[in-house]
């Protein structure tokens, strides 16, 4: 046990506890491994460096309080936005380590205030991209469990190139209206738990990611679960992508409630990233007052040169290794009430559908006064109120006991569709009356 105040750490003076801080942790490593002991009390530190065998413990009561000066947080190599560049350092960092732990009941305060302000209003005074709150690049065995998460100045967790995570039962929370604040962003890894958490966030409550077209090392994220957590605010609950080029697969979503997310399970990419997303079982889960439940979008068009031509353009294009895909994604046992856009919208490119996808014991409830919205973004797509499941270039789609309450149009709209089954679905309660499924063919216009 290596306590802090053993090195010098002053609690509850302003007085800045780094060196101590570090100087703990050397310690700890020169003997091999231990425990990092930070006591109640609050402790101002500028970024902490880990080693491996280490425990880094919050007794219930300790807050570490992070600087907001930049130079507390020079700068490393890690990944920003999928790509490898020079950033601020995380205020937790961790580089190639193995078998390390951020643990306890106290709270990791990143004073994030500042760091909005300038991304926000002076992004030109950032010399380096934001810090996130916790940054692991390249290790292996983590474990991250029981503390308090808040005010992260940009993601909050972020694992990176990272094997056997664990995430448990920990509280993240940054304000509504936070920047890009994500919650638990594994990018890149292998083997991430992530368990009994709640999140509410001012971007993505879970971003899964695998670096974009402009990543050299193209490394899958797969092998993940995600159960047991609660999810409100923030753009999307679970987000896969759109950072995909090196693959997601084989991720279990489980025993979750979203409240107010924007969007539920949100999966999306362009053309020039590709990568595929695949073999991904969603079930079990409750929904309220989300802008749209499911969407599907390869049309998405946020980052660099997503404003491009070959990026919306609705004429098919050449499957190479730069066309994304999204196949075998599957749907279970859930619940959406107060649903404002649409039921959930499936969009793929003219040349590679959205395929392989089941719904199956679903109930979305629109809301009585739902307020238009778009449901993913996408060039040229019009706000949305009420509507039903909206389809376009999809094919092998099921959907199996499927009700859609309260909509407006036909609660199943399917748009250059293929192999689109409806078995035991219906309308409900709808203002007047709908039809159930509606299928069209839209020829592209050239351009």
């Amino acid at each position: 046990m290596f306590n802090i105040v053993d090195y010098g750490a002053l609690r509850d003076t302003g007085e800045p506890a780094t060196s101590a801080i570090a100087a703990a942790v050397a310690a700890a490593g020169e003997a091999g491994g231990g425990t990092v002991y930070i006591p109640a009390g609050t402790f101002l530190t500028g970024a902490i460096q880990l080693r491996s065998n280490i425990e880094l413990h919050l007794s219930p009561g300790a807050v570490l309080s992070f600087s907001t000066l930049p130079q507390d947080f020079p700068a490393v190599e890690s990944r920003w936005e999928g790509v490898k560049r020079e950033v601020h350092s995380p205020c937790i960092f961790g580089k190639d380590l193995v078998n390390i732990s951020i643990t306890g009941s106290g709270t990791i305060n990143g004073n994030g205030t500042p760091w909005w302000e300038k991304h926000r209003n002076h992004p030109e005074q950032l010399e380096h991209p934001r810090p996130t709150l916790i940054g692991l690049s390249g290790c292996r065995r983590v474990t991250i469990k029981d503390v308090s998460l808040m005010n992260s100045p940009s993601w909050t967790v972020n694992p990176i190139g990272c094997s056997n995570v664990t995430i448990d039962n920990v509280s993240i929370l940054n304000p509504a209206d936070s920047p890009n604040t994500d919650g638990i962003n594994p990018e890149s890894c292998s083997g991430v738990h992530i368990s009994n958490c709640h999140i509410d966030v001012g971007d993505d409550c879970i971003a899964i990611k695998a670096g974009t077209e402009d990543t050299l090392e193209r490394i899958p994220c797969e092998n993940i679960t995600i159960t047991n957590c609660t999810m409100v605010h923030g753009h999307g609950a679970v987000v896969l992508g759109s950072e995909m080029s090196g693959d997601i697969r084989n991720v279990t979503i489980s025993n979750c409630v979203f409240k107010q997310t924007d969007r539920g399970i949100r999966m999306k990419s362009r053309r020039g990233r590709g990568g595929i997303i695949e073999d991904i079982r969603i079930s079990n889960i409750v929904m309220e007052d989300v802008i749209c439940p499911f969407t599907l979008n390869l049309y998405y068009f946020c980052g660099p040169r997503g404003k491009e031509k070959y990026v919306w353009d609705k004429n098919p294009y050449s499957v190479t290794a730069e066309t994304p895909c999204f196949r075998r994604i599957h749907y279970a046992n859930i619940t959406a009430k107060n649903v404002h856009a649409a039921a959930g919208f499936l969009y793929g490119l003219a040349e590679q559908h959205v395929s392989e996808i089941t719904f199956t014991n679903v109930d979305i409830s629109m809301a009585k006064n739902a307020v238009p919205g778009a449901p993913d973004m996408m060039t040229g797509l019009e706000p949305m109120k009420g509507r039903g499941f909206y389809l376009g270039y999809v094919r092998d789609v099921q959907f199996h006991q499927v009700t859609v309450e309260n909509h407006e149009g036909p609660a199943f709209y399917i748009e250059n569709g293929e192999e689109v089954e409806l078995m035991n679905c219906r309308s409900k309660n709808t203002v007047k009356p709908e039809k159930l499924i509606e299928r069209v063919t839209v020829e592209p216009v050239n351009s």
